[in-house]
């Protein structure tokens, strides 16, 4: 992956856009990841899915899809797909807002680069996206999302009774947010 499509890079990752090209990498590592991922998320494991699923990131403004890519050494070669971080829901004017939803996989899991790479999101959507705050939705269970929201410096916000339909049924989340001063970022809005 040439330097010039990253959007930031930090010491060990850099975050850059889906694209339809990451089809056969990204399904691969999803139906590796199965396990890791269930009961909590369901990424696209075919090419199909990932086509429509990527289509809906680079096309909808109101989303923005990342890509956290492994640099140098590591369990694959440079570049590798280590998870991926998405900015649903993105609502302008006064709220400038956004919602998370991300998933490392299988052979990146418990390495710390998830962690770096939503560090490297957390800053472009302060930033150059010029949103003020991020909320993640997370089920009470899942405990290696809500150690990396904690690890973040999100904070803790409140809870919500069958708030999203996954696996079948409504399921409780707690609702986790950060924002820009929070951070230390600089707000990038302007009127």
């Amino acid at each position: 992956m040439p330097e010039s499509d990253y959007l930031a890079e930090g010491r060990r990752t850099a975050i850059r856009p889906f694209t339809q090209a990451d089809a056969e990498e990204f399904t691969t590592r999803a139906r590796e990841s199965r396990d890791l991922h269930h009961p909590w998320l369901f990424p696209p494991d075919d090419l199909r899915t990932y086509a429509a699923y990527a289509g809906r990131l680079i096309e909808d403004p109101a989303r923005a899809g990342f890509l956290v890519c492994e640099r140098g050494a590591g369990s694959g070669p440079a570049g590798s797909i280590a998870g991926f971080i998405n900015i649903n829901n993105i609502v302008a004017g006064a709220f400038r807002c956004g919602a998370l939803g991300y998933g490392a996989f299988a052979h990146a899991a418990g390495r710390g680069l998830m962690g770096e790479g939503l560090g490297l999101v957390m800053r472009y959507a302060f930033g150059p996206l010029g949103l003020h705050r991020l909320e993640a939705n997370i089920q009470p269970g899942n405990e290696g999302s809500l150690a990396l929201v904690r690890r973040s410096g999100f904070r803790l916000e409140g809870f919500s009774p069958d708030f999203l339909f996954i696996d079948g049924a409504w399921r409780d989340h707690e609702r986790w947010a950060v924002t820009a001063e929070m951070t230390g970022a600089i707000d990038g809005y302007r009127d």
